[in-house]
């Protein structure tokens, strides 16, 4: 069992690690193995990477996010300049089909919605905007619609848990309803518990995973 104290100071380096981020931006808060994360950062990258960077550190349970993101003023977009620079971003990936997703803008939240068939589309509509200038979050409701049995959608994310050198498959039970998978059992890491849950939606036809994997050092 690791010493919150041990797990901070993994954090802090983890986070100097990170040539993205500057560590001393961030507060981080360490107890019985929950996380908080606390500062402020120029981008919502940056928000994202140290969350990523905490998640990776071997005895973390869970992790409480409340970086906030603050442009200067010398570069602060207004939401109808965000929202066109994300319609031109979705238009240029050509892994997104953005006729089929809607962009609202409220004081720098970006709101993904539509329909796509995938779930690469889906994330690559994410990747598409949380880079652009003055973005303080990005809120992701676009939904999958693929036709696929349920079935179908277990024995490929069964197969995908052992194809990986990242999860240990056997100590992990899918259960499909539908388009949506739970999933249940142990893993090793908060890490692995997120590729986990990130596996199962790369599967066709799933529409949302419930992850109810426990971590277990």
């Amino acid at each position: 069992m690791r010493t919150d104290l041990s797990i901070k100071e993994d954090i802090l380096d983890e986070l100097e690690w990170q040539p993205s981020i500057d560590e001393t931006q961030i507060g981080v808060v360490v107890k019985d193995g929950i996380v908080t994360l606390t500062g402020t950062v120029d981008s919502y990258v940056k928000k994202r990477e140290a969350e990523k960077a905490a998640k990776s550190v071997v005895g973390v349970k869970a992790v409480a996010e409340e970086i906030e993101v603050q442009y200067s003023e010398t570069s602060h977009k207004s939401d109808t300049e965000i929202a066109t620079a994300a319609v031109n971003a979705l238009k240029w990936n050509i892994s997104v089909p953005s006729n089929k997703i809607e962009v609202k803008v409220e004081d720098g939240w970006v709101y993904l919605s539509g329909d796509v068939m995938w779930d690469f589309e889906k994330t690559a509509a994410k990747k598409a905007v949380e880079n652009l200038q003055s973005v303080k979050y990005v809120v992701n409701n676009i939904a999958l619609k693929n036709a696929v049995r349920a079935e179908d959608i277990k024995n490929k994310i069964k197969k995908a848990f052992e194809r990986s050198a990242d999860i240990d498959a056997k100590d992990i039970t899918v259960k499909a309803e539908g388009h949506n998978i739970k999933l249940t059992g142990k893993v090793h890491s908060l890490k692995e518990k997120d590729d986990a849950r990130r596996t199962a939606f790369y599967a066709p036809g799933v529409w949302s995973v419930d992850n109810e994997l426990e971590v277990e050092y």
